[in-house]
């Protein structure tokens, strides 16, 4: 067993003298204990090892975890990076700790690219008195204990003779208990993929490295270009140009809208507005860094996950065939990169001109049909000629601070969750702030559909809607979505499309709604977005497909 005898610390405290592979194993065994809370829960839930085999591996398991760390810490054991590794290493699993256990969430490749790409306003939704007292405990409370300790440090030919026991040590624990335990572990890890993305805070490392791997949509990233030969056929003799609304909706799950079958009429102003709603459409990803790139790509979600390099997206082609293009975001998240080559208008200058429709930095999504025929006006009158495409970002259901999302009007159902901490709420008032967000969002696309409806002396009006992702809402103790793709709940990935075509639109490109309205329950995905809306505009290029244009088939040949 370690001693711990006093010493005199250079600031005159008490301080704990010990040597670097004690310090090493201590919090080792921190981490693999405490630490992997998450991880041990989500062990224990599993039917197959609730018996006593099941607890000695999970005992086993657990000797691993602390091996690996031990025979990864023992590489960098010397005098000017131990503790600034452990530091590292004890922060990020607490924050790792509190994330997985307060939300469900697990921490991939995926979630890395996530958290990179969040900006300040959303982190800070995140942020609660729970989450600084958690992080307290698990983080800083054991940092602060290390620095505090003294190491006695040997001469650094005997620091490396120790440093590589240390490190045979824990590879030799680490591989004799996976060996001892190799059934159960390949089979627990073969069933249960999703566990080897809990475990903390190597996942969170692991994570970080694969980044490299395949590029990341940012923006600023250099992008090939895409449809160079995009071009429109002429407008008839006669004919009006389109104006289409594309609205990039926001962790809106299609089980959730009262016009997809809902139990509760959450969509009443879509409904009387008689609007076509595709409910079995299934994202690309589980977060907006990994669904919207994806979604606006012309390459469907397997072919972009393995993609080498950024091309242009739909955005792009749309504007290189001359029509004029727009995007609006009320998110401080941004685009993720996909329109960072057209005219946009970011949340700063909606919240310049959003009156009593913003406050305390964020807007309610009507801000964006708030001077829309000024902001359309200054676009180039000759791309005008030939159409105009305004894609709206909304604010939609993101979560977790739902509540925000609603003016005072909107909130339908009640009680509702009124912090961003969701699992100290009741699931019903979870819900409530949740299903108070759809409401809105049908009020704003109904809102969208009058505003193309005062246009139509001039323009042929339609709407369009997809929502990037789903969510989870308390469902098996899960929060919020991000999950891995493969093994995320289905709430996270199925998600409505909404369509709305004025009777002109109809006549003049040819498509019928109510046919449209008729594939409703046809399975579709987010690999469908991009040559759909090329198709739903007449845009011709090599690169569209018409077998994923999910409009080609409610197409007359008149």
């Amino acid at each position: 067993m370690p001693t711990f005898p006093a010493a005199t610390a250079p600031s005159g405290h008490a301080a704990w003298t010990q040597r670097p592979a004690t310090v090493i194993v201590l919090a080792a065994l921190w981490v693999a204990s405490i630490a992997n809370l998450a991880l041990w829960r989500a062990l224990a839930d599993l039917p197959e090892l609730a018996n006593g085999r099941g607890l000695a591996f999970g005992i086993g398991f657990g000797f691993m975890i602390a091996a690996a760390h031990v025979a990864l810490l023992s590489l960098l054991a010397w005098r000017w990076t131990l503790k600034p590794a452990l530091t590292l290493v004890l922060l990020s699993a607490a924050a790792g700790a509190y994330f997985m256990l307060s939300y469900g969430v697990v921490i991939d490749r995926s979630m890395m690219v996530n958290v990179l790409l969040t900006d300040a306003r959303e982190a800070r939704e995140l942020f609660s008195l729970r989450m600084l007292g958690s992080l307290l405990v698990l983080g800083v409370l054991p940092v602060a204990l290390l620095w505090r300790t003294r190491v006695e440090w040997p001469s650094a030919r005997r620091q490396l003779r120790r440093n590589t026991l240390l490190f045979a040590t824990g590879i030799a624990v680490t591989v004799g208990a996976g060996g001892l335990f190799f059934q159960d572990l390949a089979a627990t890890m073969r069933n249960h993929t999703q566990l080897r993305y809990l475990i903390n805070p190597l996942n969170s490392f692991y994570a970080v490295a694969s980044l490299g791997r395949k590029p990341i949509q940012r923006s600023g990233v250099a992008v090939a270009p895409l449809g160079e030969d995009a071009h429109l056929p002429p407008l008839a003799p006669g004919a009006r140009p389109p104006l289409v609304i594309m609205v990039l909706g926001e962790t809106a799950r299609t089980d959730h809208l009262g016009l997809n079958g809902y139990a509760r009429d959450t969509t009443p102003e879509l409904a009387r507005r008689g609007v076509a709603s595709l409910r079995n459409v299934w994202s690309c990803g589980t977060n907006t860094a990994a669904s919207v790139p994806c979604m606006f790509s012309h390459l469907g979600r397997e072919a972009f996950e393995a993609r080498q390099g950024n091309s242009e997206g739909l955005v792009d082609v749309l504007q290189r065939a001359g029509l004029a293009v727009l995007w609006l975001d009320n998110q401080a998240g941004g685009c993720k990169g996909v329109c960072d080559r057209v005219p946009r208008v970011d949340y700063r200058q909606l919240q310049a001109g959003g009156g009593e429709l913003c406050s305390d930095d964020e807007c309610f999504d009507e801000v964006m049909l708030r001077g829309l025929d000024e902001r359309i006006g200054q676009l180039p009158a000759e791309r005008r000629a030939h159409g105009v495409v305004v894609f709206m970002h909304q604010m939609g259901s993101h979560g977790p601070a739902y509540y925000k999302r609603t003016p005072p009007a909107f909130k339908k159902f009640l009680p509702e969750c009124t912090t961003n901490a969701l699992q100290q709420c009741e699931r019903e008032q979870v819900v409530n702030a949740y299903d108070n967000t759809i409401v809105y969002t049908d009020h704003f696309l109904a809102s969208a559909i009058d505003w193309l409806q005062q246009h139509q002396q001039q323009w042929t009006p339609a709407l369009e809607y997809v929502s990037d992702h789903g969510e989870s809402l308390g469902e098996n103790n899960l929060y919020l979505h991000g999950l891995p793709y493969r093994f995320a709940p289905d709430v996270q990935k199925q998600v409505p499309w909404i369509a709305w075509l004025s009777p002109a639109f109809q006549q003049q490109s040819h498509l019928s709604q109510a046919c449209l309205a008729g594939r409703r329950d046809q399975k579709l995905s987010h690999d469908n977005y991009f040559h759909s809306m090329l198709g739903l505009l007449g845009v011709q290029t090599r690169v569209y497909d018409a077998a994923r244009d999910i409009h080609a088939g409610c197409r007359s040949s008149a």
